[in-house]
């Protein structure tokens, strides 16, 4: 075979049939890597309980975690929270 035979070959291969059309959204979304998350259930917070090592070691002086500390220790109500 020449390359004239060969290219009208490949020239009819490529043109029969119909073309796939790819939608091009849901390749996009196929691509994504699919979203995990691992949720550990905990009874303690231990960012808390660093917090309070860390106050039986020194005192604030202006008290401005003292809110949420009644709200971590479950004080305050949940309809009287301030923002």
């Amino acid at each position: 075979m020449d390359t004239k035979e060969l290219e009208e070959q490949l020239v009819q291969k490529l043109t029969e049939g119909e073309m796939q059309q790819v939608d091009t959204e849901e390749a996009a979304r196929i691509r994504l890597p699919m979203k995990t998350e691992i949720r550990i259930p905990a009874h303690i917070d231990p960012v808390v309980e660093e917090t309070k090592q860390y106050r039986k070691i020194a005192e604030e002086v202006d008290e401005r975690y003292s809110r949420y500390d009644r709200l971590v220790e479950g004080d305050v109500p949940e309809g009287k929270k301030d923002s």
